[in-house]
């Protein structure tokens, strides 16, 4: 039985690490791509080129698209060959994340990601999610390998909305219960073979983290403070969470996730919003009860979803919600990941049972 645990080559994080990029650009070449969105650059471009300048290595800014598209990714692969850069270098959220590391992938070059929202462990992984110009996913694509570095400057993800860092905790909440599911069934990882121990304890890890110092994070953010909370669940969220995900594998909450998104209503919610509801909806069908009800309580401290109303449902059909069971269930579905069989079903009444547990939440919490 072949394991394997994949990750960054680096992962630097911490207040103002962007002014010290330029350290580690200056061994991959002598110019840099940057491709980055709108709002990240502005967040972050000065720190980036001044030490880019500082350590004399070049660089071309590219404003990303906000899709992650072939189209835009072989443009990209144009760019690059036309300005003559040696590596890349990815900033923003995930979208661009993906876009920049598809870009590095086929060019077969170096990258560089500086996320700027820790509201997905996509800056980690060794995966593109690639979308059609009319926005439906279109291909995962799997790279020949993680980020080089990955750089989380922890004044940057300060200043982004706050529901963006919640979202991240809905994401990452799914790791540990999601890894333990496939390392009991052992089914493959992501990375494409069985999960190690080191993997599945990096994922325990990670939600240990996030109920500890979750709520102390998101009580920081608001007030606009930068703490030790905050810097740990940012650590979650980025680093563990993807290194989890990528080298244990997901089962039942990524299956329910893609469920929901059959549901129109669901497309305002972010990904990591309608996690949480899959990972609350996982643990009813393990019959985790206390797990459950720590998670549940978890999700209202930090503010993420706990009903289906949360997440655009306004209103509770169980043939509909039986739908969201047939799609999480569709072959080649994550959720066949659990060491049981889960059938539409038992998706359906799983759904139902949270609703009606977040509807409660409050009464007795307080």
């Amino acid at each position: 039985m072949e394991k394997l645990l994949i990750a960054p080559s680096k992962y630097v994080q911490g207040p103002g690490v962007t002014k010290t990029l330029g350290e580690y650009a200056e061994n991959y070449g002598q110019k840099a791509l940057i491709i980055g969105g709108n709002t990240a650059l502005k967040a972050s471009q000065t720190n980036i080129t001044d030490s880019l300048k500082e350590h004399h290595v070049d660089s071309e800014v590219v404003t990303f698209s906000g899709k992650c598209t072939e189209k835009e990714i072989d443009d990209l692969q144009d760019k690059f060959a036309e300005v003559g850069a040696d590596f890349i270098i990815g900033v923003g959220g995930g979208k661009v994340i993906d876009t920049a590391k598809a870009v590095a992938h086929y060019k077969d070059v170096p990258m560089i990601i500086v996320p700027t929202i820790a509201a997905t462990d996509a800056p980690c992984s060794a995966l593109s999610v690639v979308y059609t110009e009319e926005g439906a996913v279109d291909e995962y694509l799997f790279l020949k390998q993680n980020p080089d570095v990955v750089m989380v400057d922890t004044d940057i993800i300060k200043q982004a909305p706050v529901r963006l860092f919640v979202a991240g905790i809905g994401d990452a909440l799914a790791t540990y219960f999601e890894a333990r599911a496939c390392y009991q069934n052992n089914a493959d990882s992501v990375a494409g073979k069985k999960a190690t121990r080191t993997a599945l304890a990096l994922s325990e890890l990670c939600y240990e983290i996030l109920e500890e110092h979750g709520e102390n994070s998101v009580t920081a953010l608001n007030n606009n403070a930068l703490t030790p909370a905050v810097e740990q669940v940012t650590e979650a969220n980025i680093l563990l969470s993807g290194l989890g995900f990528e080298s244990t594998g997901v089962a039942a909450a990524h299956g329910i996730h893609d469920g929901l998104t059959v549901l129109e209503e669901t497309k305002e919610a972010y990904h990591g919003e309608k996690v949480a509801i899959g990972t609350l909806a996982q643990l009813v069908l393990e019959g985790a009860t206390e797990e459950l009800d720590q998670v549940l309580k978890l999700c209202y401290s930090v503010g993420l979803p706990t009903t289906l109303k949360e997440i655009g449902i306004e209103t509770v059909d169980e043939q509909r919600l039986l739908k969201v069971g047939e799609a999480s269930c569709a072959e080649g579905s994550m959720i066949h990941n659990m060491p049981f069989e889960v059938t539409p079903e038992m998706v359906k009444d799983a759904l139902l049972t949270v609703n009606g547990l977040g509807e409660e939440v409050d009464i007795y919490i307080d």
